[in-house]
């Protein structure tokens, strides 16, 4: 027995039609009103989105900064009219006690707020090592995280603490619930360097110890390595190669931290002469600006500012 179908409403029957007429489209044929129709219709919801993503306005910062790394702020503030320097009256009482005033306070409220801060004096804190060899050894670095995993709640959610090439990546966990660590690094800047220089292709990556490998060894996997060792002999460190080959290529050393300084004070520059006698480039970021004082328009040493690394975090 047969049974009819009821009559379908004309809304219904509306709503059919227009999903055959949909279905019925050929998406890949150059012929037809319809595909036509239907590829303008994409571009134009394309370009509707490429033009809301190109009119984001861009974050408005307030920048704020301490003595030490003044200069790396105006160099930060330059690459973005997004950003806004302002200072900080860095005071201090007779006894030397912290007597530090906000100029125009109220002018900030409403406003993304960002601190430049130095860990490099009086000691370079972030850039000691956290495991303790000796009992009575500090880890200072657990000790600054807990300080800095305190500051307050912002009116959006967390501070976000934006640390550039962390000494250790472990140190991440280091931090509380409170702030949102984000770590950047320098090493994009650095490859760009290297691409700028002649016979590019022929250049290899060097690192001085296991410690240096594991921090950097995944960000520079695209070119040949070369991992040595330190041994001891007595009141002296000696480096090994340990795997790789320096051949004929350009070596580029690469090292987590340059403390003490000893291990390259046997370099001097080569004057493009007599590589095996000297370093042609020692490269360093500006984010130690006791550092940068120093070795400013010294050969080999040349600066990569984190200007325009910083102001891009800043929109993060």
């Amino acid at each position: 027995m047969a049974v009819a179908s009821p009559p379908l409403t004309s809304s219904l029957q509306n709503r059919i039609n227009i999903l055959s007429d949909f279905t019925s489209f050929k998406p890949f044929s150059n012929s037809g009103k319809k595909c036509s129709r239907f590829r303008s219709s994409m571009s134009m919801i394309a370009a509707a989105s490429a033009t809301n993503s190109a009119i984001k306005p861009a974050k408005k910062v307030c920048l704020f900064y301490c003595t030490e790394t003044e200069v790396l702020a105006q160099r930060i503030a330059a690459e973005s009219d997004a950003i806004q320097l302002r200072n900080i009256n860095w005071r201090t009482f007779d006894d030397g006690f912290p007597n530090l005033f906000i100029p125009n306070a109220h002018g900030i409220r409403g406003h993304h707020v960002t601190f430049l801060a130095s860990f490099s004096s009086p000691a370079v804190i972030f850039e000691q090592l956290s495991r303790m060899e000796d009992e009575g050894d500090v880890a200072t670095t657990f000790t600054l995280a807990r300080i800095l995993s305190h500051i307050p709640t912002s009116r959006g959610g967390p501070t976000s603490l934006v640390t550039f090439d962390i000494h250790a990546l472990q140190e991440r966990f280091y931090f509380g619930d409170n702030i949102l660590p984000c770590f950047e690094s320098g090493i994009p800047l650095l490859k760009n360097r290297l691409q700028q220089l002649p016979d590019s292709d022929k250049i290899s990556i060097a690192f001085p110890d296991d410690g240096a490998w594991k921090r950097f060894h995944k960000q520079l996997q695209h070119f040949p390595t070369i991992v040595c060792n330190k041994v001891g002999m007595g009141d002296q460190r000696i480096v090994r190669i340990k795997e790789g080959d320096a051949t004929g290529r350009h070596v580029v050393i690469v090292d987590d931290l340059v403390q003490s300084g000893m291990s390259w004070q046997r370099f001097q520059h080569d004057n493009g002469g007599h590589p095996e006698k000297g370093l042609a480039y020692f490269w360093i970021t500006d984010s130690c600006p006791h550092t940068v004082k120093e070795v400013n328009s010294k050969l080999p040493f040349q600066i990569l500012t984190l200007s325009a690394s910083i102001a891009a975090a800043l929109q993060i």
